[in-house]
């Protein structure tokens, strides 16, 4: 048996998109920046940005699409989804020629960081919402701490 666990805290690039499959189960998507500086070798402040497509279903993703907007600060725990022609993340080209890349999720859990009106979040209490595609009926508290 194997298992992971991805835990990612980041911000909504752009408001997030529901729609239902087929069979009526609701699924939103929505995209995390994850945000890292530091200083190289050569003295020069670096900002690297990191982004992550998650994908949120049944109660979990009409939640996400109630409350979430761009610029929200959330907490994704979720699983990879390789991308089926690579295996690995999706990778592209930008309009400018610059490589780019980003790793898919489908998440278990959702903790709105950011407080009701709070675009970019402090991280004001909000609530935490977890299930994924069989399990997606449970509401957590404000209690919920967050690990780490």
């Amino acid at each position: 048996m194997s298992y992971q666990k991805v835990t990612v805290v980041g911000n909504l690039g752009r408001d997030p998109e529901m729609r239902y499959t087929p069979g009526g189960q609701a699924v939103t998507n929505f995209s995390v920046a994850t945000n890292r500086q530091y200083t190289n070798s050569n003295g020069e402040r670096i900002k690297e940005t990191v982004w992550f497509r998650v994908s949120a279903w049944g109660r979990q993703a009409e939640t996400c699409n109630q409350y979430l907007k761009t610029g929200s600060q959330v907490l994704v725990e979720g699983r990879m989804t390789p991308d089926k022609e690579t295996g690995g993340p999706r990778v592209w080209t930008r309009q400018d020629g610059t490589p780019a890349a980003s790793f898919e999720l489908t998440a278990e859990r959702v903790v709105f960081l950011s407080g009701r009106g709070d675009e970019a979040g402090a991280g004001g209490g909000a609530g935490a919402f977890q299930g994924g595609p069989a399990d997606n009926d449970e509401m957590m508290s404000d209690d919920d701490e967050i690990p780490f």
